[in-house]
């Protein structure tokens, strides 16, 4: 697998906590929809070299990974480590503080507008063009079990397109300092609705060359997204059956 969006997840481990950081990345692959489900992860020898860890700490990792019901593994000459075809529901999480919240949506801010700029302002390959499409067209058909991992999919592909490896590692991690914050947020049909009209204007914008317009459609998409953040609660006490927004 050589991918972009794989390439900017995958950057060495650098930092002591050497398991805690593989299960990070790991973690990137999967729930940013990087690695699909159902879909077999590399191989222990290709991640522990990307990674840079060794691979007794590749597998303790990996073992959190498959307790934490994101992976399984499976034997015999097709075997390996898989997503699975289902997520785990997402884990209740401390709500931030106001200043550690502002600080990632000030950043979101800069960042995804900015990708989206500079996505239409280069001209991108066909296959490129097809695949911004593609990626597109799967979130607005996602069910609302896998909804999240296919927006962030889409967000990174925006920046993935803008050939800046740097960029789409830095949403990367914007997408997954807020990815657990807004799977605590229920999400009504019609906010679904507004969300998947953005990215369809984000996108048509990007495709059609048109830079100005791309960044203000996805300055949109961000601060709306931002202002739920800011005004809503954690979710807690809302109805168990109504389906969480997963990610904007």
């Amino acid at each position: 697998m050589n991918t972009p969006e794989f390439d900017a997840v995958f950057r060495p481990v650098r930092s002591g906590r050497a398991v805690e950081e593989t299960l990070d990345r790991l973690l990137q692959l999967v729930r940013l929809g990087i690695v699909g489900a159902g879909a077999r992860l590399p191989s222990e020898r290709e991640l522990a070299e990307r990674l840079s860890v060794s691979r007794v700490t590749l597998r303790e990792a990996l073992r959190e990974l498959a307790a934490a019901g994101y992976v399984e593994s499976r034997r015999g000459r097709y075997g390996g480590t898989f997503v699975v075809e289902t997520l785990p529901a997402p884990r209740r999480i401390e709500r931030p503080g106001a200043a550690e919240l502002e600080d990632v949506l000030c950043l979101r801010r800069i960042l995804e507008p900015g990708a989206a700029e500079l996505a239409a302002a280069r001209r991108l390959s066909s296959a490129a063009r097809q695949h911004l499409a593609a990626t597109s067209a799967e979130a607005a058909a996602a069910d609302p079990l896998d909804y999240r991992r296919r927006d962030s999919r889409l967000h990174l592909a925006i920046a993935e397109v803008t050939a800046s490896g740097s960029l789409t590692t830095a949403v990367a991690d914007v997408r997954m300092r807020i990815a657990g914050v807004l799977d605590e947020n229920p999400v009504s049909r019609g906010r679904r609705d507004r969300s998947d009209a953005q990215h369809a204007r984000i996108v048509e914008a990007i495709l059609a060359g048109d830079p100005v317009a791309a960044r203000a459609a996805m300055a949109e998409h961000v601060e709306e997204t931002a202002s739920l953040l800011r005004t809503s609660g954690t979710g807690a006490g809302a109805d168990p059956g109504t389906p969480r927004h997963p990610g904007s």
